[in-house]
């Protein structure tokens, strides 16, 4: 295995220099555009999240490149939550089920097996957050939609709330939705959010924390074709 910390020790702006192609790969993968190093501030905030990545890793992180990957995915994300001119962010197929939380990345048995503990320490942590909110994982695996559609809804009446702070504040004091601010804010109907209360809970726990960098990975986001 190539020593990532002795390179990165070495000369780090050379190591970032020579990793771009990597960097702008891992923000068309969300971005879904052509990008443009002078122009396009996606790369920036990918090329600072790498940065960052080089900064923080170390060997028990697993493989460098999925751990980097991480990070700028997860920058992506939230530049993209916060900017609202920003187009809307929406799952990426339609296999994606929150039962699943695997990765078949393309990396050797001993960093997979890093990979594995991460993620799992995660689910772990997880659930811990969801029986606060009297939610158990199996039944939230049961309780989370499986067209693709219905999904993307959530996901976007979560990253609305997630911005709001009001009603951020009440779901972390009250560990409950208020169902009836949420409808006027984000326009979704009562019966839309009673139905799908367990996972728009828990992807308002992955998206308001920093715990679950490797969760929001996976969740396979990118960023869709129009503006609300």
């Amino acid at each position: 295995m190539q020593n990532i910390d002795h390179l990165i020790c070495e000369d780090k702006n050379k190591f970032i220099d020579e990793n771009k192609n990597f960097i702008y790969k891992c923000t068309y993968a969300i971005s879904k555009k052509h990008l443009q190093w002078e122009n396009d501030d996606e790369l920036s905030i990918a090329l600072i999240a790498f940065n960052k990545a080089c900064d923080n890793y170390t060997e028990c992180r697993g493989n460098f490149y999925a751990y980097a990957k991480v990070i700028i995915r997860n920058a992506l994300i939230d530049y993209f939550r916060k900017n609202k001119n920003s187009p809307l962010l929406t799952f990426d197929n339609d296999q994606y089920d929150m039962g699943k939380l695997d990765n078949n990345s393309a990396i050797d048995s001993f960093e997979l097996e890093k990979e594995n503990k991460n993620r799992a320490d995660e689910i772990a942590e997880l659930n811990k957050e969801l029986k606060k909110y009297k939610i158990d994982f199996n039944s939230l695996v049961n309780n989370s939609p499986k067209h693709k559609d219905t999904r993307n809804n959530a996901l976007r009446l979560v990253l609305k709330i997630c911005n709001n702070s009001e009603i951020s504040g009440y779901i972390l004091n009250n560990r409950r939705l208020p169902i009836k601010q949420i409808c006027t804010y984000t326009g979704l109907s009562k019966k839309f959010i009673d139905k799908w209360r367990k996972y728009i809970i828990a992807l308002f726990i992955i998206f308001r924390s920093e715990k679950f960098l490797y969760i929001r990975s996976y969740l396979n986001i990118k960023v869709g074709e129009c503006n609300e």
